[in-house]
């Protein structure tokens, strides 16, 4: 990697930047020293939050100095959403999202050597600050008619329901943090989201401020959408987190691989540490036998061993392809198997039933009479076993882990049955 701008702009990692030439020099001339900064505003970091922990590696894999500011201050506050005001956590559950947080960051980064990252909270330099403190030492450099341009508090205005000055003083408190950590850490670049922007200026407004021979930047990467219109990150069951009890990794894995072939391209030079000729053939292959789905799978495996590690990523997988007679059911453990199945239409029932009314339980035949004539045409499997009798009825031993089954229809068609009694 001889230019990391060069780089970020190849991967659409660019939306904007303050002066771009003036960056590049200071990147070439490195190193920089720079932030970026998550809001503990919920228990897990989630996929929209993983565009910038990579991109803070990049950085630091080019020779930069990260420091990963996880916001206990800002958190209680709430960057100012479009359309609501958010719900204030109190600083309890606050804290321990801060905690949670940094323990997903900290595995991307590394904390050795010259340009060893650097885990900083803005509560540090808050929590002593009185209101009068804050006022007349950093509210008195900002301009109310600017900070009314901001896109977030501008949207917000027009609504019915108005901003707060709670969330309207936001920004006031990230541009405190890029101030504090210039003076003490020599930080001279911000890095973030696109919807950030106004953020990101305001920290280089009040450092022009109060430190005016300061030279500082910002970067800012693009929002990421999904080729439909869907936010990025979501998918049927909701938001897509990195914290396996709030989305398993067979889910997360799942995700990627079942990416849109309009979308597979952007998400691989964006999240993907593969090098451009890699990136290139998978996208050559995408393009000449999509239904391959060759970039998919391995941008999902990439990532579900980046996040989940490799045995995580090879029980996915496994299961992944148990389900579809590829496999061993029988082999899989329960929890990967429950995560699997929580995937796939599913019915409980209470006692063991015929076949063909499990298979009109959970929607894989729109009735009995259907049912049957799958079974007599050879397309009905109860856990990959053929069934061959139209009055098959399934046995307390089929059950795996004494209480699930699968069921398939053809080649494709997938269902999770769960036996409970009660």
């Amino acid at each position: 990697m001889t230019d990391i701008v060069d780089e970020l702009k190849w991967r659409g990692l660019m939306a904007q930047s303050t002066d771009e030439e003036a960056l590049r020099k200071a990147l070439a001339d490195g190193p920089v020293t720079f932030y970026c900064g998550f809001d503990p505003t919920a228990a897990s970091l989630h996929v929209g939050h993983l565009v910038q922990v990579l991109t803070i590696r990049r950085l630091q894999q080019a020779g930069h100095r990260p420091l990963a500011l996880v916001g206990g201050a800002t958190g209680q506050i709430g960057d100012p959403r479009p359309t609501a005001e958010r719900t204030l956590n109190d600083p309890e559950t606050i804290g321990r999202w801060v905690d949670r947080l940094r323990s997903q960051i900290e595995p991307y980064l590394s904390f050795e050597g010259d340009n060893a990252a650097i885990m900083v909270n803005n509560l540090d330099w808050t929590a002593g600050m009185s209101a009068i403190e804050f006022l007349r030492d950093i509210g008195k450099h900002f301009r109310v008619n600017k900070m009314l341009t901001k896109d977030s508090v501008a949207r917000r205005l027009e609504s019915e329901q108005g901003i707060s000055y709670t969330e309207f003083s936001y920004q006031l408190l990230q541009g405190m943090d890029f101030l504090e950590l210039y003076r003490r850490y020599g930080c001279t670049l911000q890095q973030g989201g696109s919807d950030q922007w106004g953020n990101l200026t305001a920290g280089l407004d009040l450092i022009h401020r109060l430190e005016p021979d300061a030279e500082v930047h910002a970067l800012a990467t693009p929002l990421m959408t999904k080729a439909d219109g869907t936010k990025f990150g979501k998918s049927e069951t909701g938001t897509l987190w990195l914290d396996p009890e709030m989305t398993t990794p067979y889910a997360f894995y799942q995700f990627w691989l079942n990416t849109d072939d309009r979308d597979i391209s952007r998400y691989m030079r964006v999240l993907s540490f593969k090098s451009r000729e890699e990136l290139e053939e998978l996208e050559k292959q995408t393009e000449e036998r999509p239904q391959a789905r060759a970039a998919q799978r391995a941008l999902a495996e990439e990532l579900t061993t980046l996040v989940h590690g490799a045995d995580q990523c090879a029980a996915v997988i496994n299961a992944s392809r148990a389900l579809f007679g590829q496999g061993e059911l029988a082999d899989l453990d329960e929890a990967t198997l429950r995560a699997a199945l929580a995937e796939l239409p599913h019915a409980r029932v209470g006692e063991l039933l015929p076949v063909v009314d499990l298979f009109t339980e959970v929607g894989l035949a729109p009735s009995k009479s259907a049912a049957r004539r799958t079974v007599k045409e050879g397309g009905a499997y109860v856990n990959n076993v053929k069934v061959t009798a139209e009055d098959a009825v399934v046995a307390g031993d089929d059950l795996l882990h004494g209480r699930w089954l699968v069921l398939r229809r053809g080649k494709k068609n997938l269902a999770a049955v769960e036996v409970a009694a009660g």
